[in-house]
């Protein structure tokens, strides 16, 4: 309940609503005025009443603002709202009664893809309940609240009604592991996971938090997950698929396994692809670093469904450990946890994978890189005597030598001396290099190892 505001600000109270009528009394009389550039002396006047609504609103503590927002009607109550920035109306929503809570969460409630599902039992089928306004779910008997990326307002109303405090889920996952499950003294049940998004451009875990409250189970999140949607679709068209809220968050986790043991199917599948180009021909060092990217990617991809099965064994575990479960939900809850036991050597072996392949492509890249240093090696080793010989033509005794010699001739005569000198140098090292071959090939004969 509201109290009644101090003296100090009833002057302020009165300001705004003298504003307020201002507002509409000059409004009326514009629009009854025939005069030239009506919307811009409409536009005017109203920014110049807003501006001194908002320098009165920003002196006002927040129960002030809450105690006028409750005796304004709607169309004043969304005006006021709209003048306010986002630092000013979390605290005010903290005052403000149901009333006023449920007018403002009204303003953009409805949308196309509502932030807020609402689903309870109908003849053993999971039912979405129709909410057009928030009496509709303070009237019904849910079974599961879906929240996805609530804002303030959402959490704030729809919180009341059942009397928790929803978590922002902005900031899910800064929580610690030691803080993600536990029960509160008036028996709310908080469990906070990972369930994986897997997407052709991104794959991410994203934090969901659940509260288990009164036989209704609460899910918020920030964006919709493939998990969830596949669990609505069967809870609505499979009979009994589905008896209560704990049902309903076993069969969220056991989707889970499930969804992560299709992702390890696409990354033995991108494997495959992967190891049939690395291990069927040479790769050029612009192959090997492409391979190198997509392995990079699947080890990554790898390691969040390692993470994602591991957070949900936690927390299965968890509902075990509390006694939170009747005894044929013990029984799905082993299931779910030998499913998991069983990704666990997948999600090994594919790491194991992983460190080959991409072993087999640095090594690719490293004998390409040991090709040119030979080919290197070569040249400096045919101009090494060259530069020997280059080095004694340049000296004066070789033009003492062949001083009775005209230069042209003379320094034609040492130019295809080098070139000979060059050619029997590579030669030499051609032969040298067949003979190692054949020495290579008489061991491989002998021992029969290729």
């Amino acid at each position: 309940m509201q109290k009644e505001p101090s003296a100090k600000y009833r002057n302020s109270q009165q300001a705004v609503l003298d504003i307020l009528l201002k507002q509409k009394l000059i409004a009326d009389l514009v629009h009854k005025q025939d005069m030239p550039h009506h919307d811009l002396v409409e536009s005017l006047v109203r920014k110049e009443n807003m501006a001194q609504l908002q320098q009165i609103l920003n002196h006002l503590p927040s129960a002030e603002i809450a105690h006028i927002l409750e005796g304004l009607p709607l169309e004043d109550q969304l005006l006021i709202w709209d003048q306010l920035d986002d630092e000013h109306k979390q605290p005010i929503l903290l005052e403000a009664p149901i009333s006023v809570l449920q007018i403002l969460g009204k303003q953009d409630y409805k949308t196309e893809k509502s932030r807020i599902k609402a689903f309870d039992l109908r003849e053993g089928r999971l039912h979405e309940i129709t909410l057009n306004t928030p009496n509709d779910l303070r009237t019904a008997k849910p079974i599961w609240i879906d929240l996805v990326a609530p804002t303030f307002e959402d959490r704030i109303w729809v919180g009341d009604i059942f009397g928790i405090e929803f978590p922002d889920p902005d900031k899910l996952s800064d929580l610690e592991s030691s803080a993600r499950f536990y029960v509160e003294e008036n028996g709310e049940i908080h469990l906070h996971s990972d369930f994986l998004l897997d997407k052709d451009d991104v794959s991410r875990n994203i934090a969901v938090a659940f509260i288990l409250y009164q036989d209704i189970l609460f899910s918020i999140r920030k964006e919709e997950l493939p998990v969830f949607r596949l669990q609505r679709l069967r809870a609505l068209s499979q009979p009994d698929f589905v008896a209560n809220a704990r049902d309903i968050l076993l069969d969220l986790y056991a989707a889970n396994a499930e969804y992560s043991a299709d992702a390890l199917e696409d990354v033995y599948l991108a494997l495959e692809v992967v190891g049939t180009h690395v291990l069927s021909k040479p790769m050029s060092d612009e192959e090997a670093a492409k391979i190198l990217i997509d392995i990079a990617n699947e080890e990554d991809l790898n390691g969040r469904i390692r993470r994602n099965v591991m957070d949900t064994r936690r927390a299965v575990s968890f509902l075990m450990r509390g006694k939170f479960l009747a005894k044929d939900q013990l029984e799905y809850s082993q299931q779910i946890l030998r499913d998991i036991e069983s990704l666990d050597g997948h999600t090994a072996f594919l790491f194991d994978k992983i460190n080959f392949l991409m072993d087999a492509s640095v090594g690719f890249i490293n004998i390409n890189q040991n090709k040119v240093v030979k080919r290197l090696t070569v040249v400096s080793v045919v101009f090494m005597p060259l530069n020997v010989l280059a080095g004694i033509g340049g000296m004066s005794e070789f033009s003492m030598m062949t001083k009775n010699i005209p230069w042209p001739i003379s320094y034609s005569i040492f130019t295809l001396g080098l070139v000979i000198v060059g050619w029997l140098t590579f030669i030499i090292l051609r032969i040298l290099e067949n003979h190692e071959h054949q020495k290579s090939d008489k061991r491989q004969s002998k021992t029969g190892i290729p």
